[in-house]
Formats: structure tokens, sequence, C-alpha cells
């Protein structure tokens, strides 16, 4: 089976062709804000972008005869989670504005769709978009009736790693009860109950720990105060929670080596301080969810780009060890996860779900 897996994020996109389970061609793509800067509305860059994901394949002398095309999920509305066939009820929504958020990943159902569309047979695909929602009802209650709490986080890799671990350890996901942390430029925290995230942060825009570059659950009293203190518009605050926040605010960076750097080299107690408060937060915020769990948990999972320091795994490990096994998965393969998710529903092993 060939699959092409697109991953479209804000300064580039990525591609990977998979024959089976191997990857035979991987890419990076870069787009500088010159490239960018011509277009009004991330959807404008749909054409853009998958002609330089065509132009990558024939630069590699790969030829279009692929049997799925399987794009990065968007901010669409909340879904349970699994493999969906793209349909013109998704494409539609991801245009009509329902996406949460106007973000690079909306495109890659859009371009992965085009591109199959082209290709006799082909069939294309999103697996586990950010937007998974699989609360249970207590979740989704805040303590006012004007907002309930919805789940933005990394489900895609989370739920990969979660059925990796389950085959390394010879069972099923759908037989585990794990509590996962993905570290990344932002962080979620979910509680995996039997193959189902019961709770989950909304980690783009506003829950759950800072990060190096998210603010994090912020006292809401505070932040009204601020939205009417006329010293920022909406948009400058709105980058006050996701971009300039956590680490970034605090530091001037959200390069987590340069700052461990600060504090073993030129013994930064600021950053020392900083950095620790995070972790503080995100073991608290893994806690929470054994709360959720009953106590019952099999494994605590680590992963993202931030699970390969161990300044921040070694103290994550002395406050929370208590609680379960933790097992570090660093960095992720959203490539592969995106790959074998499309593999398996063409090998009958997973049955592709209706966007309605």
């Amino acid at each position: 089976m060939k699959i092409l897996v697109i991953n479209p994020g804000s300064t580039s996109t990525k591609m990977a062709v998979f024959e089976d389970e191997t990857s035979v061609l991987v890419r990076n793509i870069v787009h500088t804000p010159d490239d960018l800067l011509r277009f009004d509305d991330v959807i404008e860059q749909q054409d853009f972008r998958k002609q330089l994901v065509i132009d990558e394949l024939q630069k590699a002398d790969l030829p279009l005869d692929f049997d799925a095309v399987i794009g990065r999920g968007g901010l669409v509305k909340p879904l349970e989670g699994g493999v969906y066939e793209i349909n013109d009820l998704m494409i539609q929504d991801t245009h009509s504005g329902i996406a949460l958020h106007n973000h690079a990943c909306n495109l890659g159902c859009l371009i992965a769709h085009e591109i199959a569309s082209e290709i006799p047979g082909c069939r294309s695909f999103i697996a586990d978009p950010g937007v998974v929602d699989e609360l249970n009802d207590y979740a989704r209650i805040s303590g006012s009736p004007l907002m309930n709490r919805i789940c933005i986080w990394h489900a895609l890799n989370q739920r990969a790693i979660a059925r990796r671990y389950a085959a390394e350890i010879g069972r099923e996901y759908e037989d585990l009860n794990l509590i996962i942390c993905h570290m990344g430029g932002g962080i979620s925290v979910a509680a995996h109950e039997k193959g189902r995230a019961v709770d989950a942060n909304n980690a783009l825009d506003g829950e759950g720990p800072f990060s190096p570059e998210r603010a994090g659950s912020l006292p809401a009293a505070d932040l009204i105060r601020l939205c009417f203190s006329g010293k920022y518009n909406e948009k400058q605050l709105l980058k006050r929670i996701a971009g300039k926040a956590g680490l970034n605010a605090h530091l001037g960076t959200n390069d987590v080596k340069e700052i461990i750097r600060r504090i073993e080299d030129y013994g930064d107690e600021h950053a020392r301080l900083i950095l620790d408060a995070m972790i503080y937060h995100v073991a608290k915020n893994i806690a929470s969810e054994s709360a959720v769990l009953c106590g019952s948990i099999d494994a605590i999972l680590l992963t993202g780009g931030l699970a390969r320091s161990e300044y921040i795994v070694s103290r994550l490990r002395k406050r929370i060890g208590f609680l379960a096994p933790i097992r570090c998965f660093p960095g992720e393969d959203e490539m592969e996860a995106l790959a074998l998710n499309a593999l398996a529903v063409l090998r009958g092993k997973r049955k592709a779900k209706v966007y309605e």
C-alpha cells in the first residue's frame, strides 16, 4: 500500500511517502515569512502548499499512484477519536469558519482530499485531530453555565504513543488506564480510560499547565480586568495566551535547551524558578488526572520534544513517580502515526468513520 502523508504547520509543510509501514520519502518544506506574506488567510495557502508537495514528489521521481492520502486533521467541530474519510461536509466546515482557529492544520484535509481526487481509486483521510472530544459528562462542566470546558490537545501523538506502549507490553490500548502528557510548545495532559480520553485540557488557548508558548490556566478575574484595562487590544491579548506566553513571556525564549544552559552554565536563578514552576504545574496536572481514573493507573507516559530533557523528566519523576510506572517516549512521529492509521483502514483492521 502506498500512502502520502501531509502535515501542514504554521511555518512548514511536512510530507512523507510510506510503502506499507516503511517511509520511502520524508520532507520538511519550510515556508519563510515572505512566502506567506501574500496570503491574507491560512486557507488561501492551499494551492501554494499543495504545489510544493507535488514538486517534491516529482523531484523524487515518485508517481501519483497512491492508495490513500492522509492529512493532519483540522480544528473543526468536536468528534470522537479515530480515522475519518474526508467528505464534502468536512471540506465545507473547514471553509465555512466553523473551525475553532485559523490554524494551518486546517489545510491538512483540504490538500489531502484534492490530491486524492486526482488519483483513480485513491481515498483521503484524517486521523485523531486536535478536536477529538471523548470527555465524560463531569469534565465538560465548568463553574459557569455561560461556557463549557472543551479540549484541544495532541490527540494524534498521544493515541499513537498509547498504542505503541500497549503493543510493547503485550496488551491492548482499550484494556489500559493511562495518563499521557505531551510536552512541546503546548502541553496537553489526558486521562485515557480503556481506549477513550475521558479528560483532557485545552492545550491550545487557555487551560492546564503553562508551557514554552502557552499561558495555561490564568486567574479569571485578573484576566477580565486586563481585558478592560485599555492596555491591549484583542489580538495582543490572544498572543499573551498563545505565542508570547509561558516561558517565552517570562524568559524571552521558548527554547528549553537555552534556558537549561542559562541555569547550569550561568547560575540563572530566575530562569531556574520559572522552568521549575512549569514542571511543578505539569506534575500537578498529571496528578489531578489520577482522580479521574480513581487511582487505577497502569502507566504514565511522557512524550513530545521536552521528554528528551533529563532536567524536566527527572523532576517530574520525583513528583509523580508514586502514582504509577513512568515511561518516556521522547519526541513525536505524527507522520508515522498518520500513515499507520490510513494503513489500518486500507487493510480492513479499522473502519473509517463518517464525519457528520
